[in-house]
Order: C-alpha cells, then sequence, then structure tokens
C-alpha cells in the first residue's frame, strides 16, 4: 500500500515508522525538514520538504499513486485542505483527517471526510475511565 503522510510530529512520525515496519511504500511530507529527525534510522521510506497543500508539493510526493493520504499537521484548516484535494481532485482511495474542533470535524465529515478529533476521542475515554 502506499501511504502518504502530511505532517511529522508525533502522530505522523509515528503512524510513518509503524506503516514503514508494516512493509508499506510510505512518504512523509513536511514544512520543516527539521521534523524528519522524530524518524528513526531504520525508516526506509521517503520524506519531502515543503507545503501538501501546494499541488506541486503533493506531485512530487506521489500522490497520484497514494493509496492512502493522511493529513496529521498542527492545523485545522491545512488538514481539511490538504485532504479535500486528495480525495477530490487526486481520487485518493482512503483520506483520513485529523481535525482538533469537533464542531468542524462533525461537519467535514458529513461532506464526506474520514476525519477524527482528538478532542473527541479523549473526552470519550476520560469519561469511559469515571464511568468505570
Amino acid at each position: 500500500m502506499r501511504v502518504l503522510i502530511m505532517g511529522c510530529g508525533r502522530v505522523g512520525s509515528r503512524l510513518a515508522v509503524q506503516m514503514d515496519a508494516e512493509g508499506h511504500d510510505v512518504t512523509v511530507v513536511d514544512i520543516d525538514p527539521k521534523a524528519f529527525g522524530r524518524l528513526p534510522p531504520s525508516y526506509k521510506g521517503f520524506t519531502v520538504t515543503g507545503d501538501a497543500t501546494d499541488a506541486a508539493v503533493l506531485t512530487s510526493a506521489g500522490i497520484e499513486s497514494a493509496n492512502v493520504f493522511v493529513a496529521v499537521t498542527q492545523g485545522d484548516n491545512r488538514n481539511i485542505m490538504a485532504a479535500q484535494v486528495a480525495k477530490r481532485i487526486y481520487s485518493v482511495p482512503k483520506v483520513v483527517c485529523r481535525i482538533y474542533d469537533p464542531l468542524r470535524q462533525e461537519i467535514f465529515k458529513e461532506l464526506g471526510l474520514q476525519t477524527f478529533s482528538p478532542t473527541t476521542v479523549l473526552t470519550s475515554m476520560i469519561h469511559d475511565v469515571i464511568e468505570q
């Protein structure tokens, strides 16, 4: 499977390492080249420095052949924009988008994006612990 990850922060780098270890073809895109320092020497995938909301950067990262696109930067707007481009323009079969704001997450989920909100997930987990 060809996986393209936008954002090499804690989540993006961990996901990249996990998918790479499972034998997938992984490319990580980040604006900051220092972010790739989170990837261990064992990482065999690719890295692309640039803004993944830019078509030229997406093309150089191989979006045309991607099976999966994951947007996990710190910015909801960038994640939403890049996810929509991946889904609607490049027809990537599976697009996953992190959106911190639960209200926006619901709106874009209803518009067809596969979204998750860490805020909602964590709230549910804490609630479950309290109710045990």
